[in-house]
């Protein structure tokens, strides 16, 4: 269908946005990051046409849904919302290195749902479980909450790079990283909007669960996970508010953070569940 064949050709733009950005940052040509921050927007504008296109596409089907039903429409959602907030937060600190770090994230989304052949990009009908109002309140309070937490973990990755960075040393691709205590604030504000929303989400499923299965909470793999995800990141927020935790060890306990999200989106795909994505 034309919407997939749009979303695969975004995901190269935005293999080639990052290209850019690490060159900015290799090369400390200013030219190449504007560059880059210009296919990054075109790549996104593409984007959100094609998900409008594919939800449009649908109702010409008869099915008539939201695009955010399966594997596929989930991870193209996910790289969408990742490239959202990374251009929000790039216009609001002036800084484009962030996006060395948060572009490859939409890109390798991109890539396994556009050629992963296990991936069907077919729009298919939704189950009866599906068919409720709380399913885009759902799936978008918990995408955006992930893609905060990847943003936070490209931050981090950068704080920890930016320590290696030694007066002596001449490596202009650690100088140009932003300092240390901005890329540590901008991780904990990330890490409080992606709990907040993964809250939101927590709580929007389980009104959802009840309405289709009966019960608010079954112990389903997915939602285990989301509840021992919620808790690492509780334990992070708690750690900085009470404790004062800020630097390496907020930085690795984003890190640990976002492999918890990663196994709770694809993990337990694997895993029997009534939120199984793995025959998707």
């Amino acid at each position: 269908m034309l919407n997939s064949a749009i979303l695969s050709y975004i995901t190269f733009v935005y293999f080639f946005s990052f290209l850019f950005y690490l060159l900015m940052m290799v090369m400390g040509r200013e030219v190449f990051g504007r560059l880059a921050t210009f296919i990054t927007v075109v790549g996104f504008g593409g984007h959100t046409f094609a998900i409008a296109l594919r939800w449009v596409e649908s109702y010409q089907l008869g099915i008539g849904h939201a695009p955010l039903s399966n594997l596929y429409e989930s991870l193209i959602f996910f790289a969408w919302t990742i490239v959202l907030l990374y251009l929000v937060v790039e216009w609001k600190t002036k800084n484009r290195t962030i996006g060395a770090f948060a572009t490859p994230l939409a890109f390798l989304a991109m890539a396994y749902a556009s050629y992963s052949p296990g991936i069907s990009s077919g729009i298919q009908p939704l189950v009866p479980a599906l068919k409720s109002n709380w399913l885009i309140a759902h799936v978008i309070t918990c995408f955006f909450g992930y893609a905060a937490f990847g943003l936070a973990f490209g931050l981090s990755l950068m704080f920890l790079l930016k320590k290696l960075d030694l007066p002596k040393r001449k490596n202009f691709f650690l100088r140009i990283i932003p300092e240390s205590s901005l890329l540590d604030e901008l991780t904990y504000q990330m890490t409080v909007i992606g709990f907040l929303l993964l809250t939101l989400g927590i709580i929007t499923g389980s009104v959802w669960a009840h309405s289709a299965w009966g019960s608010y909470w079954s112990w389903d793999p997915k939602e285990t996970w989301s509840l021992i995800t919620w808790l690492v990141y509780a334990a992070l927020l708690h750690s900085r508010m009470v404790r004062g935790w800020r630097g390496n060890k907020l930085a690795t306990m984003s890190i640990i953070g976002f492999c918890c999200v990663l196994f709770t989106y694809f993990g337990v795909n694997y895993l029997a569940g009534l939120h199984s994505y793995a025959q998707s």
